[in-house]
């Protein structure tokens, strides 16, 4: 399964599907609309986010076995170092190797003050490099500090992240480079929603390669879908490693005061326009919907059939 997962992500073309848990105590609902659309038909693989924006919602490494259960496609597990320290984070990549998760999302995590629950208090012992190297270890079948372990984990597959803008594009190309040190085998960009963006990036990996030991690394081009001025003003306000074109924010502005069905209209058009442009340039695309699978299946539709 996972062997397959990654040759198609170097030789083939490349789609995975992000999920967000809820806060719930069942995630068979993520399952179920899933099915119903059979979108794991149309997809190489999923994610399963880890309590994004600091809020609490049900585990992800939980999540992420149930889809790999469920539709026999690898699920990337997101991991965050900003809930847990290093004795928890190795002991849950223990215990998910058993059970077969072993494509691994590191993230350093949203501030915790977004937080939904009375005063947490962030963890944070290293970024996402710390978390790189602890599965680096875990391949070699020792733990962070070197001690080996009784029984050697099955091989661990690391994933990154990386922003898709920047005021000052060198310290993209600096941070892919960490990244690479660090042995992540793809990195998955934040919403791109500029084709210069994307050839920029595409440009620093192979800048970074030459840079560093590490070849055998593929970027992976995020996709949100935008259909709501509100949506569009969000990721260009908010999120500073997002660009949204002037032009979005614009034409969206303007498709709203005609109407929802409008603004849809203008959004999805557009976001279907950039997606297939990004899929003829580099077709490894990484959709983040919201758990909209509906939106999700038709704009995967629309590059892949």
């Amino acid at each position: 399964r996972f062997e397959t997962f990654i040759k198609k992500l170097k030789n083939d073309t490349f789609i995975t599907l992000e999920t967000t848990p809820q806060h719930s105590a069942k995630f068979k609902p993520i399952i179920e609309k899933i099915k119903e659309l059979k979108l794991n038909e149309k997809i190489d693989g999923f994610s399963v986010t880890d309590s994004p924006l600091s809020k609490l919602k049900y585990s992800g490494l939980f999540g992420a076995l149930q889809l790999q259960n469920s539709f026999n496609r690898v699920a990337l597990a997101t991991m965050s170092m900003r809930d847990k320290n290093i004795i928890a984070l190795q002991s849950d990549l223990l215990g998910a190797n058993e059970f077969n998760i072993r494509a691994i999302l590191a993230l350093t995590g949203d501030p915790i003050k977004l937080s939904d629950q009375n005063n947490p208090k962030g963890v944070f012992e290293g970024n996402s490099n710390l978390l790189l190297d602890i599965i680096s270890n875990f391949n070699k079948g020792r733990d962070l500090k070197g001690k080996e372990f009784k029984e050697k984990p099955e091989k661990i597959y690391p994933f990154s992240v990386i922003n898709s803008y920047s005021k000052n594009p060198q310290n993209l190309l600096k941070k892919m480079i960490t990244k690479l040190e660090h042995k992540t085998i793809g990195i998955i960009t934040q919403p791109i929603y500029s084709l210069e963006s994307a050839k920029m990036l595409l440009n620093f990996l192979e800048e970074a390669k030459e840079k560093t030991e590490n070849r055998e690394v593929e970027l992976i081009l995020g996709f949100f879908p935008i259909t709501k001025y509100r949506t569009a003003k969000f990721l260009s306000e908010k999120l500073p490693g997002v660009y949204v074109p002037d032009n979005w924010l614009r034409e969206l502005e303007e498709a709203k005061k005609i109407g929802e069905e409008r603004e849809f209209e203008v959004g999805y058009q557009m976001s279907l326009n950039i997606l297939q442009e990004l899929y003829r340039l580099h077709p490894k695309i990484h959709i983040m919907s919201a758990n909209n699978f509906r939106l999700a299946n038709d704009l995967i539709k629309s590059i892949r059939g």
